[in-house]
């Protein structure tokens, strides 16, 4: 698994015009003793309440990882590049509470998947990827997220609570399992209180971003996973505080609005 090789700082520096308070790390990249765990201060998910929810077991010649997803048709999932980045393959868990029983699996090659052309992980642009899936057959624990309608203009979702769910970490120190699925409710913030964090070349109009007050945030093992607004797909858990998932940090979001174009050209699906 890649470490997330801060080359930031002085780029991010250069152009916010300050020192970001403090470097961003991918959920996945955190160096802890198990990929398993849950989001933070969250709460147990009841069986079928997120269905689009999925689980990524990426496989790699240098090693395996942890990831989230969301289904938004029959055939096609959508995570984070930096899940995908290096992979070979991926075994996606489907309809799962207990992270280690789900409904079905299925196993999807590289080959199979459509990694942002522009994806670059110094500066976490682009942070997306579609697998092309077998068909899914749905359900009511198994079932897809609409995506905002495509338009000329979009809310920014600021002042309202999203919805983040995933499999990652209980807290900073905390190794220990948790079987269930979590999810936080978590509220947006303006990018302006989050660009002083990171720097401006690092939270762009293409990253959303969330408070964490209260150590609640999503932590490591969540990276790719959802983010809803009204059940619709609004983020893509991309990147946090290097300093921890309980910092008090805001935490960023890969933000579906700025790529509905490019999901709609690679997979044909739009609202």
């Amino acid at each position: 698994m890649k470490v997330f090789v801060v080359l930031v700082l002085a780029l991010a520096t250069a152009s916010a015009g300050l020192l970001p308070q403090t470097a961003p790390l991918h959920p996945k990249d955190r160096k802890v003793a198990s990929i398993e765990g849950r989001i933070t201060n969250g709460k147990d998910a009841v069986a079928n309440q997120f269905p689009y929810q999925v689980g990524l077991s990426f496989s790699s010649s240098k090693g395996s990882w942890w990831c989230g997803g969301s289904i938004i048709d029959t055939n096609w999932v959508v995570t984070a590049a930096h899940c995908t980045s290096g992979g070979d393959s991926v075994t996606i868990y489907y309809g799962a509470t207990v992270r280690t029983s789900p409904k079905f699996t299925q196993t999807v090659a590289s080959s199979d998947w459509i990694q942002h052309e522009s994806y670059l992980s110094v500066t976490i642009r682009n942070d997306i990827s579609l697998l092309k899936t077998p068909t899914i057959s749905f359900s009511a624990a198994v079932g897809k997220i609409g995506l905002p309608a495509i338009a000329s203009s979009y809310s920014t979702y600021v002042g309202l609570t999203g919805v983040a769910s995933g499999w990652g970490l209980t807290s900073d120190k905390d190794t220990s399992v948790a079987s269930k699925l979590q999810y936080v409710d978590l509220p947006i913030i303006p990018n302006s209180d989050c660009s002083p964090v990171y720097g401006t070349v690092i939270v762009t109009s293409k990253v959303l971003c969330v408070g964490t007050s209260g150590a609640k945030s999503t932590c490591q093992g969540d990276s790719g996973g959802p983010l809803a607004v009204d059940n619709l797909l609004v983020g893509i858990t991309s990147f946090g505080s290097s300093a921890g998932c309980e910092a008090g940090y805001p935490a960023a979001f890969t933000r579906v609005t700025s790529y509905l174009d490019w999901i709609k050209t690679n997979s044909g699906v739009s609202y």
